[in-house]
């Protein structure tokens, strides 16, 4: 699943304008005095967000839909009629974007996703060697594009919040590696710090390109950027 769930106590898209056009964007307040400090804070983050009311007026599940928006703008990996698996695709924002753009799309979570004309989703843990096979049965063939915006829920323990999504990413590339059909591409989220250094040196040598990037959708505070690696070498 993607990292935009509030906070739990266990372990070129322009950036958008206010209505009207304007600018400035009125604030609201948080009064809810059984949240804890940590829970109001995202709160208050959330409903003042500009990219979440864009969301909601764009129809999309989650203010993530334009991250994957700007880095396609960036980067341009996003094309018709590619067959693309989402890891991680809970709530299902980016799944929408990539069938949108009409490509075929089969999602993975832990979490359950509600369905989606375009994509079909699984409930399943892509670290279960049974995974890999159902979802591409499911494409009908080896993907041309590999998405992750998989995130482990924080603890409020930097590195160890670093630890355990890079273990996801991890876990991505090497789905992707071993699945990605040639010229594919590969996105993936990764806090900063970046991969493993000898699983980057991997996706160096199987990538044509391999460059790190933060959208402007990524929030300034957040310590995630994104892997983008594309031309999946034969």
């Amino acid at each position: 699943m993607s990292d935009e769930e509030p906070p739990k106590r266990r372990w070129k898209a322009k950036p958008p304008k206010a209505a009207g056009g304007g600018e400035r964007q009125l604030q609201t307040r948080v009064k809810n005095k059984k949240l804890d400090e940590s829970s109001r804070n995202w709160v208050k983050r959330h409903l003042n967000d500009p990219y979440v009311a864009r969301a909601r007026a764009d129809g999309y599940r989650a203010r993530a839909a334009y991250k994957l928006i700007e880095l396609d703008e960036q980067f341009q990996f996003l094309k018709r009629g590619l067959r693309v698996i989402d890891l991680g695709a809970a709530p299902g924002g980016w799944a929408q974007v990539c069938v949108k753009r009409g490509c075929k799309v089969v999602g993975v979570d832990l979490l359950p996703i509600d369905p989606l004309e375009g994509a079909t989703f699984f409930q399943m843990d892509l670290t279960d060697p049974a995974t890999p096979p159902v979802l591409l049965e499911a494409l009908g063939g080896p993907p041309d594009l590999v998405l992750s915006d998989m995130a482990a829920n924080t603890t409020g323990h930097a590195k160890t919040d670093q630890v355990r999504t890079g273990a996801l990413a991890e876990a991505a590339a090497e789905f992707a590696l071993a699945h990605l059909a040639p010229g594919g591409a590969f996105v993936t989220k990764a806090f900063q710090g970046g991969l493993d250094t000898e699983l980057l040196t991997r996706l160096k040598q199987g990538f044509a390109t391999v460059r790190h990037a933060k959208p402007p959708a990524s929030r300034a505070e957040s310590s995630e950027v994104y892997v983008v690696a594309m031309g999946r070498k034969a």
